[in-house]
């Protein structure tokens, strides 16, 4: 496993939730000298970090991709070097807003070895006091490199020439005190990404929408930008999307924009009933932006005088850092939605010594902590089992490939109620095995019964939508408390 037993160094990218649990399951392993946390915020916590100010002006071109928009920085031809500070902008700050909560029960959410404090659907200080107090709870928190970014991750040869590889990282680090940007090296056998993928936001193309974001500046917004419904006190709202995000705000809009708030989406959720709540107007798909300001619609309808648009669109993967001219391929595929010669959303086919822990849209927390123990013992040389040869690995491509296109969802979405999620986890598992007699290393944990039931049972958002019951003032209730069900929809996780 990229040199077995000569991997001793390793670097961690992220100190989000996945980079806690990486490092708690590394450290676990006591096989390892060195083992460093890169983080470029300045505390750990990820996209669980809360930025109160923010700049909703900060939009990307529509249509355009990670690679386009958040470009890898120009690196110093000498290092170690000092040099004036990034003016680029590289969407650090986190799409936070002021009320959102969790939307997968604690139970699922917490580590094995620790719960958080109360629950089923915490507010996002708890996940983030959560992975601070992780790092400190394991004694981890000695590996943070804060305040730091990772420029480049370049691929080398082994200086024993034996075939192995190393990776050398050049890193960044803000200096406020002196208003400059130190830059050096580090070299690793291994390197784990942990940095998430909630970082740069998208906005799909739409027929003269570039020109509109021009002519009406600040009109077009990302969700990433919104934190409270305060400032849009009696404005013409539309919001695109209804996933988590679209859901949440725009019901909470309810409260402050004139109503009706307009909620624009493809398709139906199954958490959303045949009419849209009270004091919300469901349309369908933007067809074109007009330069008098009308939006219009798939359906032939539209709006004028509306004040603010705001996208709840997602996020695409962004990997500025990898070095893909000179690691010979990219890391991502935005073309097909995936990682690149990857293997069981962790591993990859041709860098035995790389890893990714929190890509696949699953259980969140608790499949990183399977991820990470199983690249823990591997690069540890303790895995009871290898992984399985390259041919094997390229059918698993190919395999997932035919069947997420028939099943028309994304290549890096696991389901829960057809057991790919259990056959998932049980990959992991089985690569992982016992620790050692004497202690080292951790072991998966049971996915247990009372987990089960939480996740298939205990819901955020109120199937069927809105009942249209108000309250004493008159004013729509909420339709998203958390609840208790009984007929579950298919794939309970698909609100993630």
């Amino acid at each position: 496993m990229g040199g077995g037993n000569k991997i001793k160094s390793v670097a961690v990218i992220g100190a989000g939730a996945a980079g806690a649990v990486t490092a708690a399951a590394l450290k676990a392993e006591e096989a390892f000298d060195v083992i460093r946390v890169f983080e470029r915020r300045q505390s750990a916590g990820g996209t669980w970090i809360y930025d109160a100010a923010v700049q909703p002006n900060v939009l990307v071109r529509p249509g355009a991709l990670p690679a386009e928009v958040d470009p890898p920085l120009e690196i110093p031809e000498s290092l170690p070097t000092v040099t004036r500070p990034n003016q680029q902008e590289r969407f650090s700050t986190t799409p936070i807003y002021d009320s959102l909560t969790t939307n997968v029960p604690e139970i699922a959410m917490s580590f094995s070895d620790v719960r958080f404090p109360y629950g089923p659907f915490a507010p996002h200080h708890i996940p983030r006091q959560y992975i601070e107090n992780y790092f400190a709870l394991h004694k981890t928190d000695s590996f943070l490199v804060l305040n730091t970014t990772v420029e480049d991750v370049l691929k080398i040869n082994h200086p024993s020439n034996d075939g192995s590889t190393q990776w050398k990282l050049t890193l960044r680090r803000y200096d406020a005190l002196q208003n400059v940007d130190i830059w050096w090296e580090e070299i690793f056998d291994a390197v784990i990404l942990a940095n998430g993928h909630y970082s740069v936001p998208t906005i799909p193309y739409v027929k003269g929408l570039e020109e509109y974001i021009k002519k009406y500046p600040g009109r077009i917004v990302h969700s990433k930008s919104y934190r409270s419904p305060s400032i849009y006190k009696s404005k013409r709202v539309v919001v695109i999307g209804n996933s988590a995000s679209g859901t949440d705000l725009s019901r909470e809009l309810i409260s402050t924009a004139q109503l009706p708030v307009y909620q624009s989406k493809r398709s139906k959720t199954w958490w959303e009933g045949d009419t849209p709540p009270a004091g919300i107007e469901w349309k369908p798909v933007i067809s074109e932006y007009l330069p008098d300001g009308r939006i219009l619609f798939d359906d032939g309808t539209y709006l004028d005088d509306i004040d603010t648009v705001i996208y709840c669109t997602g996020y695409k993967p962004s990997y500025p850092f990898w070095n893909a001219k000179k690691n010979g391929q990219p890391l991502w595929d935005y073309r097909k939605g995936r990682l690149v010669k990857s293997y069981w959303h962790t591993f990859f086919q041709d860098f035995p010594n790389l890893g990714i822990v929190g890509l696949p849209r699953v259980l969140t927390f608790r499949s990183f902590e399977y991820q990470a123990i199983a690249l823990a013992r591997l690069f540890a040389n303790r895995n009871p089992i290898p992984l399985p040869p390259i041919p094997v690995q390229q059918a698993w491509v190919s395999e997932r490939e035919e069947l997420t296109r028939k099943e028309h969802r994304r290549f890096h979405d696991i389901s829960w109620d057809e057991g790919e999620t259990h056959a998932w986890l049980q990959g992991f598992l089985n690569w992982s095995g016992l620790g050692t007699l004497t202690g080292q290393g951790r072991i998966p944990p049971p996915l247990t019964k009372e987990m089960v039931w939480a996740i298939e049972n205990l819901k955020k958002y109120r199937p069927g939508g809105d009942d249209g019951k108000k309250d004493s003032n008159g004013q729509p209730t909420e339709a998203y408390e958390w609840i208790m069900v009984e007929n579950r929809k298919r794939d309970v996780l698909g609100f993630i």
